[in-house]
């Protein structure tokens, strides 16, 4: 697919056009850890099931941390793509895969003798602890090919193409699926197995991401002088990779102390939780997908001094947003047991589904909150004010993590619903007014 230059052209198609493929590429890269946690629920057990969901969070912290250096990366290069500035587009992806190589080994060592302190720290339960571990270490061992994908992909979006990425996730996905029915399935491995196949499915995304670029975009195409770290550039991308980073993982931050406060209520709880979770991530999906387009967006109509059009989308985005959280809120109410069914094996069904189900219903309520907090968040990305977009997470995840404990001795796990409810509405209150305001005062600026 060729590179779309977002500042000319009807912006609602923009909009759609980029979303798609990415919901679709985050679909099937949340796929990994469903297809594992479906597989290892009814082919080892709730035990597995738990014992994957217990060690999720610790993993989803790394990963979102590494997404955020990546989008920080993929805001810089929308710019200069915008600017139609090639040599520093191409600076910018170089300085960002180089010091990934380095951040990416240095996370991989730290997190795999670091593992069973992390899962300690969270509470995991003593039978679960030692295939908890297993799992979470050979996880980190895949932390260098998740980095490079995103790093690839994101230099890939910051030029118009989200179609691309996508076919790599879905080639990736499908080969872990196959390879954990054959492995898991069929021939009874364990948990071991189903973090093995989904770091190889990774590697495989990575390794398909690069040998695109090299074939088929010369514009992204690193030439031998190319390959160095720009100090400038370097500068740029840690300041604002760096608040973006944080932001992206505050939420699994907030995931962990969560996690804390229901793995004492037991393990039917816990499996019930993290499969209501793998729902919850899904439905969530589209609407942080918008944010991401509308970063993308802003960011090249900033760069190319467009302000009506930065302004345009900004309105039509949000207004995306919120038909997305009503449609969704509609459906999950729906269909939240027979989604429950899914990760339960017969014997587990009736808990899991009683417990879960309730969860989902309460939480579809509340999706247009986040729908909104997602489009606002991305026009902030967008204009180069990440550090507006922390605040805002910060004070959700606060909220969200202080009344989790208040609620769940007293409600279960749909106190954790509420909780996120309460986070979502203060954010909101603090920043959709703060996005109006820093529109008008661009726009007044130019």
């Amino acid at each position: 697919m060729a590179a779309v230059n977002m500042t000319q052209g009807s912006v609602s198609r923009h909009f759609i056009g980029y979303a798609i493929p990415l919901v679709l590429g985050n679909l099937f890269q949340l796929m990994y850890n469903v297809i594992d946690s479906v597989i290892a629920g009814r082919f080892i057990g709730k035990e597995a099931l738990a014992a994957a969901g217990t060690a999720n969070p610790v993993m989803s912290i790394v990963i979102l941390g590494i997404s955020g250096l990546c989008v920080g990366a993929g805001v810089l290069m929308s710019e200069f793509f915008g600017a139609k500035d090639d040599q520093k587009l191409r600076g910018e992806l170089a300085t960002t895969v180089l010091f990934g190589l380095y951040f990416s080994l240095a996370v991989t060592m730290i997190g795999f003798f670091a593992s069973e302190w992390l899962l300690r720290l969270i509470r995991v339960p003593d039978e679960l602890l030692p295939m908890a571990t297993v799992y979470l270490r050979i996880i980190f061992l895949g932390t260098p090919f998740t980095y490079f994908y995103n790093a690839l992909s994101s230099a890939l979006k910051s030029i118009g193409d989200s179609a691309t990425p996508l076919k790599f996730l879905i080639f990736s996905s499908l080969l872990n699926a196959v390879l954990d029915i054959i492995f898991i399935g069929f021939l009874g491995f364990g948990i071991r197995c189903s973090a093995t196949t989904t770091v190889i499915a990774e590697a495989v995304s990575a390794l398909l991401a690069f040998g695109y670029i090299y074939r088929k975009v010369p514009l992204l195409h690193l030439e031998r002088r190319d390959w160095r770290m720009d100090r400038d550039l370097l500068k740029q991308t840690l300041r604002f990779g760096s608040v973006t980073a944080l932001q992206q993982a505050v939420q699994p931050v907030a995931k962990l102390l969560i996690q804390g406060a229901v793995n004492p209520l037991g393990i039917e709880a816990i499996a019930a939780f993290n499969a209501a979770e793998r729902v919850d991530d899904f439905a969530l999906l589209p609407e942080r997908s918008l944010g991401v387009a509308m970063t993308t967006f802003v960011a090249q109509n900033r760069g190319a001094g467009q302000k009506d059009r930065v302004k345009d989308g900004f309105l039509k985005g949000m207004l995306m947003e919120a038909a997305y959280g009503i449609a969704i809120c509609c459906v999950l109410f729906a269909f939240s047991q027979p989604l429950m069914r899914i990760f339960a094996n017969e014997g587990d069904a009736e808990l899991l589904v009683h417990y879960g189900g309730s969860y989902l219903r309460t939480m579809a309520m509340f999706y247009i909150l986040p729908a909104l907090s997602n489009g606002v968040q991305g026009f902030f990305r967008g204009m180069g004010n990440a550090r507006m977009t922390l605040n805002c997470t910060i004070l959700q995840t606060t909220l969200r993590v202080i009344f989790t404990y208040l609620l769940t001795p007293v409600m279960g796990i749909r106190g954790i619903a509420f909780a996120c409810m309460i986070g979502w509405v203060a954010m909101i209150l603090y920043e959709i007014p703060a996005g109006i305001l820093a529109l008008r005062r661009w726009q007044q600026r130019q």
